[in-house]
């Protein structure tokens, strides 16, 4: 038996017991992967896959059992490989996180930026996707961490540590109502105003609908995007009021006027969600410490390696940390 075919097993499965796709994801001819199939299934002496014809119809009791302790083998030969990485100073490698756009496109790149002059070497592939998507995409094992935001508790999935607050901002262009100085609109005001905001905001459970509900009002929503770009065009386009993180508005964006969200809209937390019981790279480390240096990456490690219940200190807002990551 062999780490190879072990792997091999694990790729069918998650490939939906589609022997091309798998072969592809490991990279290895479709002969070869079923020739290593037949040996492993040849030396435990039963069948891991009920087979019609040449394709694998399901996967039998005693498969499940074998892919349940094949997955544990792989984690902890990868765990052990990260490890020997890390003793070695090994500055290779590859990160992969799975986040929204707007972290993509208005948080991660000085950030990323960083890590690419401490570790050169390291190549970083970013997945875009909503927060339940990219958290999903963590638990797969499909990505080396999470970075989301939450307006309630903490996500799951995974060891979250708080990276920074960030607001709202009320966004409209200039000439609009709403365009004055001095005074930000209240709800009260927002809910006379078609308004353009993320597409998570129609869900009914969302910390928007909450905020004004919570008021007595219902939010005119007029249109909804994924992506914050987006949102600024149509409130460009005199669509209605944009509401959209604070990260997602620049100083460039002068044919803009901004207004903090009314209190009811709650205060965002940025998380990293790190996969538990994973050792993770120096690098990875080092770019939650970058995100979040109020966090000891000391302190990261012993609670990632489950010796130490996280405490993590107050995470700062969003405009105090630019002023480190930016630097």
């Amino acid at each position: 038996m062999t780490l190879t075919q072990l792997r091999y097993l694990v790729a069918i499965v998650d490939a939906g017991l589609n022997i091309t796709v798998a072969a592809t994801r490991v990279h290895a001819t479709q002969p070869g992967l079923s020739k290593q199939l037949k040996q492993l299934e040849d030396e435990l002496g039963f069948l891991l896959f009920v087979r019609k014809g040449r394709s694998l119809e399901a996967i039998t009791p005693g498969g499940n059992e074998v892919l349940e302790r094949a997955r544990v083998i792989l984690a902890e030969t990868a765990n052990i490989r990260a490890y020997s990485a890390n003793q070695r100073r090994e500055s290779q490698g590859q990160l992969t996180i799975t986040t929204t756009h707007t972290q993509a496109r208005f948080v991660l790149p000085p950030t990323i930026a960083q890590i690419k002059r401490s570790f050169p070497q390291v190549t970083v592939h970013l997945q875009q996707a909503t927060e339940g998507a990219a958290l999903d995409l963590l638990s797969q094992g499909d990505a080396d961490m999470a970075v989301v935001s939450t307006a309630g508790g903490e996500p799951q999935g995974g060891v979250a540590v708080p990276l920074y607050r960030w607001r709202r901002l009320a966004l409209v262009p200039r000439g609009h109502p709403l365009d004055r100085a001095g005074r930000a609109p209240d709800i009260e005001e927002l809910a006379q105003h078609p308004l353009i905001s993320y597409e998570s905001s129609v869900r009914p459970e969302s910390s928007l609908q909450r905020a004004f509900a919570g008021a007595g009002l219902s939010p005119d929503l007029t249109l909804t995007a994924l992506d914050a770009d987006l949102i600024k065009t149509y409130v460009r386009a005199g669509l209605g009021v944009g509401l959209l993180a604070e990260m997602a508005v620049s100083l460039g964006d002068t044919d803009l006027r901004g207004w903090p969200a009314p209190k009811e809209i709650s205060e965002c937390i940025a998380w990293a969600v790190l996969p538990r019981e994973r050792v993770q790279r120096d690098y990875a480390l080092e770019l939650v410490h970058v995100l979040a240096p109020q966090i000891d990456k000391r302190d990261l490690r012993r609670v990632l390696d489950g010796n130490q219940e996280p405490a993590w200190p107050e995470p700062p807002t969003w405009e105090s940390l630019t002023q480190t990551i930016s630097m």
